[in-house]
Formats: C-alpha cells, structure tokens, sequence
C-alpha cells in the first residue's frame, strides 16, 4: 500500500461529482458512470477511500484539535498566536464557525463518498468474484469507520449510502443514532465475514484493512453502546486468532521500523517521494507535531500537556517514548532537541515523529497507527470488568503492564485487585497510558461520561450537556437552510 499513488484517481473522483452536477461529458472523459469498468477500476476506487485518510481533514490539524488538544492528553502548543482556532477548541470557547468542526466533518463525508462509489458501483463490474467481494467489504469497513467518527463527534448525523442526486444536495436531514450505528454494524459484520487475516495478504498488500481490524472497529462501536458481551466477542476473536502480538520494547511500535508490524491491526500507510514538494503517498500528520526550529522544522502543534505527565505512574518508560524534551537526542541518535524562545516549555508528540526524508516536511513519511493489539487487550479488559468478569481481565491488562515495564521489575507492577471499581480506574488511567497522544483519549471520555470532570480538572472551559458534542458546523446549517438541526446549547 505504501508505493500506490492515489492522487490522479482522486481528482478523477472530484471532476466526476462536478461532471455529474453540471451533466456534461465529453468524449474521452472519465466520469464515474465511465470509470467503473475494470478490475483495475474498481481497486483504485478502493484506493483513493484510503488515500483520503492522509488529507489535511483527516490527519492535520484539524483532526488533532478534535481528537487531543479538545481532551486532556494535550495543549495546542505553537507558539501563542498561532492558529488561534485551535486555542478556541483547547479553551472550550469555540463556536459552530471554528473551522475544526467543517474541516473533520467535510473530511469524513468526502471518505463516505468515496466509499459509497466503489459499494454501489463495483458489483457491477466484470471482475474475479472473490477480488470484488473483498474490495466491497474494504470499502464498507471504511465508511463504517467514518460514520462512528461523526458520531461520536457529533451524535445523529446525516446518513448517506449512494450518490445524491442534485435535487438531493442540500435536503440531508439527521438521522436518530440508532440508524447510523445500525448501518455501521451492518458494515462491519460484513467486513468480517468478508475480509481475510492480515497474515493472508501479501507484503505489498499490508495495511489494507483486514478481519482483525474489522473486528477491532466493531468492539469500539459495541464497547460505546455498553454491549459488554458483544465487545469481549470480537476481542476474544482477535486475541484468539493469533495474528498479532505486543511488541517487546514499547517505543517500536512508532518508529518507522515498526510500520505494520506485529502490534498493528489498522494502520494507514505513507511513503515520502523523492520530490522537493509533498507527494501523493504523504501525509501532514508528522509536519504539524514535530519539533519546532531546527532540527525537524515542524509546526510545534500538539503539546503533551502538565495534566498528561502528572497521570504516567513513577518510572513509566511509556512517558519519555511519548514525549520529546528540548535538549532531549532524538530518538535515532542525530542530534538534539534545540531550545525554541518562541514557545513556552516546549515539548512534542515523539509518537509522530520521523527520521530526516525526501523533501520538505509536508512530504511526511510516517504511517498513521489508528488500532494496535494493546488497544484491543484493554477494551476487553475494560468489558470483562464491566461484564462482572474482573478476574479475567487481570492478565490482559497486566499483559501490556509488563511489556511497558521490560526487564526494570521494580516499576509497574502487575494490578491484582478484582474488585470492580477499583479495578475500572485501573484500567482507565491504563488505556491513558498506554495509547496517549494517539487521538483515542477524547472519544474514550465521553464513552466514560467524564469528560466535564477530567477536563474540568485539567483547567478546561467545559460545559456539561453541551460540549461532549461537536456544534454541527454553521456551513452545513445555512446551506441546508436549516434543515441540519443544531446540537443543544450551541
């Protein structure tokens, strides 16, 4: 998946809509009713969904306002002025026009789109029937994926399967949850009956979504739900399937020698071109979050917060694998971390880090983790407790205890209480240790319904009832003319 280029397929996609709109096709010019024809076709229409998850709407800014900054993982970091929309969304002062909401809202539909193009137009296509079914199932995986976004970041969203007529465009009303999370279990349960395992793909193949990870987005949506039976289900699944392992050293899972490796279950490829300008297979993910100044000359964005240091348990080598320091070596040895005056008590997200590459840093080289093995112990730690099967969630979580703590047996020592409560904090500040700064912590505080706690605490603006929902971005309102409805006390 790394060397696919995407790009040209991508804005062939975008001129179809607009050939569509306006009902002109010249001969010789591709449109989606022309393009679906071939197996070739119907790959890289599969290709360009996953090309969209490297856009600035799903993996920039905008997306680490909605998933890091907005919790207590993180600040905005930068320097003071710096993309001040970001400090309205780490404030709690954002309204419906901060531009977060309509960047990561126009970034998910446009993933639906795509993925509605290829599930409505490739069964029609004359092709190796076993190729097409599993390109539909990619493709369904893929809006499931961004519908439980919008969901959890939104609530009741407009629920869209094919391509929309002109009349249609601005007639989208929003539908109950119940609905979008039954299209997405729809989606997923066919995904997994469908997919094959990662250890059936070939090497050029990797990072193509897998049962594993079908399964995995599946017990995320049943663990928002409190399906707790459903959840350990698929979890048990995957850890029965023995298609993936915890690495031995913590930090090898976000060096780029760990690109789909044995932890990985959903992992989106990048690959920096040999080009003075960002190409087609890169992504700003690394950009926006590394060091600021030399060496890396990245934005500086994303900033490990007080309240994020204060929460890793004494000696935790998960701390300093998460966070860069000024004056720190980085991690492949070059040089230092420089002092920047412009930004107080600096400090980076070393998750998103990379090594020096082709090109400037827009031309990021890093793979997006979005599901490692860790995640799926602790979600079924997490249901096993919730499920009053406590004792069975000790050796999972004491699994990813003892893999942070290596051979230093004097740190993080393994949990052993069974009593529920107890052990439910446990495993929360666990899951915050284990997988910090990889954008799952908002989403895990509301599911928990602490987010006006934890944030209040971490000094945030936070107005329960109102902010553990985005405000439905006032574009979409005003061009629907209304018909998009407002999420309460925005």
């Amino acid at each position: 998946m790394r060397n696919i280029i995407f790009a040209l397929f991508a804005t062939l996609l975008l001129a179809a809509c607009s050939d569509d709109f306006l009902d002109r096709k010249p001969k010789g010019q591709l449109t989606s009713e022309t393009f679906f024809q071939t197996e070739e076709h119907a790959v890289q229409a599969v290709n360009a969904i996953y090309a969209n998850f490297r856009s600035w709407e799903f993996c920039g800014l905008p997306y680490l306002g909605a998933t890091d900054i907005i919790s207590d993982d993180a600040d905005k970091g930068s320097t003071p002025n710096d993309a001040f929309y970001l400090a309205e969304i780490d404030n709690f002062q954002f309204d419906a026009t901060n531009v977060t909401f309509s960047s990561v809202w126009n970034g998910q539909y446009r993933t639906i789109y795509r993925a509605n193009l290829a599930i409505n137009k490739i069964p029609d296509i004359q092709m190796d029937a076993q190729l097409k079914a599993r390109l539909i199932a990619e493709a369904r995986f893929l809006r499931a994926f961004s519908y439980l976004r919008l969901a959890q970041w939104f609530g009741p969203v407009p629920l869209i399967t094919t391509q929309l007529e002109e009349s249609q465009y601005y007639t989208q009303e929003r539908r109950p949850l119940a609905e979008v999370y039954a299209l997405i279990e729809d989606d997923l349960k066919y995904a997994v009956e469908t997919l094959p395992e990662k250890s059936k793909y070939p090497s050029s193949e990797l990072g193509r979504v897998t049962k594993g990870a079908a399964r995995g987005i599946l017990a995320k949506l049943y663990m928002v739900k409190k399906e707790w039976k459903n959840a350990i289900a698929q979890c048990e699944a995957i850890i029965n399937s023995n298609e993936y392992r915890l690495f031995p050293t913590y930090s090898e899972n976000f060096l780029m020698s760990g690109e789909h490796g044995m932890e990985s279950i959903f992992e989106i490829g990048a690959v920096a071109l040999q080009a003075a300008v960002a190409g087609p297979g890169a992504t700003p993910y690394n950009m926006v979050q590394g060091v600021r100044g030399i060496p890396n000359l990245g934005w500086g964005f994303n900033r490990p917060s007080d309240n994020l240091i204060q929460n890793y348990e004494a000696g935790d080598p998960r701390r300093q694998a998460t966070i860069i320091y000024e004056g720190e070596i980085l991690p492949d040895g070059t040089t230092k971390v420089e002092v920047n005056p412009d930004i107080l008590n600096a400090r980076y997200n070393q998750k998103a880090w990379v090594p020096k590459h082709p090109g400037l840093q827009d031309n990021g080289p890093g793979n997006i983790r979005l599901l490692r093995y860790a995640d799926i112990l602790l979600l079924c730690a997490e249901a096993y407790n919730e499920d009053g099967r406590s004792a069975e969630a000790l050796p999972l979580l004491n699994a990813v205890r003892r893999r942070a703590r290596g051979t230093n047996n004097f740190i993080l020592p393994d949990i052993t209480i069974t009593d529920k409560d107890q052990l439910r904090e446990r495993i929360y500040r666990e899951r915050r240790s284990e997988l910090a700064m990889e954008q799952h912590r908002w989403f895990d505080l509301v599911r928990w319904g602490r987010a006006e706690a934890a944030l209040k605490a971490a000094g945030k603006n936070f107005t329960a009832n109102k902010h553990e929902l985005f405000p439905i971005p006032q574009t979409e309102i005003d061009l629907t003319d209304g018909k998009l409805t407002q999420n309460p006390g925005y």
